[in-house]
């Protein structure tokens, strides 16, 4: 288990952490969500020992992490830290004995890792030469070269296409299913609510919310109702008792000249009497759905952060 205790941090005036503390469980995929300066990246620098904390703590399986316990792990930082003219396989070996594998571990390691990160085509190719994709999927056997007990990933899903997001989506599951837990970062909330068991949000380097989505949606003050007619007239909104969130006219996916000639309303607001906002609907036309809509991530972190 990693447990991180109370972190202080700043830069001169500057606050970058004020007593951050979050703890991860085997096997579990904790997902760091905050705006740009918000205190990520320090914290995963000072859990990996990258940065020394003005206080608090990072403990690993209970005892204070040291320099051979972080050794273990394994780190990808949001800057590619790839040696740019070197080939793909000869770099992805070379981190390993960096970590301390012998030579022939070190090779099958990175055979392997290449052949499950898609990357066989690739093997003998300059990194400077490969996308964006491939950089990463590269960066991402660098961290994994050495079987590490726990990574920590800053921002591993940037820029990625949907067809890269699953293959390393895929090979972090495939860690978190033998027990390694994964700590990452992202601003793609959809992707962090789709494939995280815990959440952590991060304001002006304090946590302000952490646990399951199901528990932060538990917490959400704001209940929002979801109201689907069809064949009403326009502006029958208007009469909608609360605040509107989101509308739109015509079936979610469909183009405008697909809409038919039947209108379409879908409503999504914060409802000030549930009851008369049936009411209002049922007189306007037919009603498809009526119902409470559980707030995604996104909203969450809008509604925590505001």
């Amino acid at each position: 288990m990693l447990e991180v205790d109370g972190l202080r941090k700043r830069y001169g005036d500057t606050v970058a952490l004020d007593g951050v503390s979050l703890t991860v469980a085997p096997g579990e995929m904790f997902g760091f969500v905050g705006a740009n300066g918000a205190g990520k990246t320090t914290t995963m620098r000072i859990i990996m020992g990258v940065l020394g904390a003005d206080g608090g703590e990072v403990r690993w399986k209970g005892e204070p992490a040291t320099f051979e316990t972080r050794r273990r792990f394994g780190y990808m930082p949001e800057e590619r830290g790839l040696y740019a003219k070197m080939r793909v396989a000869e770099q992805i070996e070379y981190f390993g004995l960096l970590a301390g594998m012998a030579a022939g571990e070190a090779r099958r390691s990175a055979d392997a890792l290449i052949e499950r990160l898609g990357l066989a085509g690739r093997r003998g190719d300059e990194v400077d030469s490969l996308s964006l994709g491939n950089q990463q999927r590269v960066q991402l056997a660098v961290a994994l070269i050495h079987e590490p007990e726990l990574l920590v990933l800053d921002e591993p899903f940037s820029g990625l296409d949907p067809i890269a997001v699953d293959a390393l989506a895929g090979v972090l599951a495939e860690r978190t299913a033998a027990g390694v837990p994964v700590v990452f970062s992202s601003h793609q909330l959809d992707l962090v609510e789709r494939l995280c068991d815990s959440v952590g949000i991060i304001k002006g380097g304090r946590m302000v919310a952490g646990g399951t989505v199901a528990d932060l949606r538990a917490r959400e003050s704001r209940k929002l109702l979801r109201i689907v007619v069809t064949g009403a007239e326009p502006g029958w909104t208007d009469g909608l008792p609360g605040e509107i969130v989101a509308k739109s006219d015509r079936p979610p996916h469909a183009s405008p000249a697909s809409s038919g000639p039947e209108r379409y309303d879908e409503v999504i607001l914060t409802p000030g009497d549930a009851q008369q906002a049936l009411s209002v609907a049922a007189g306007a036309g037919n009603v498809e759905h009526f119902g409470w809509q559980e707030p995604s991530l996104s909203e969450i972190f809008r509604e925590v952060v505001a």
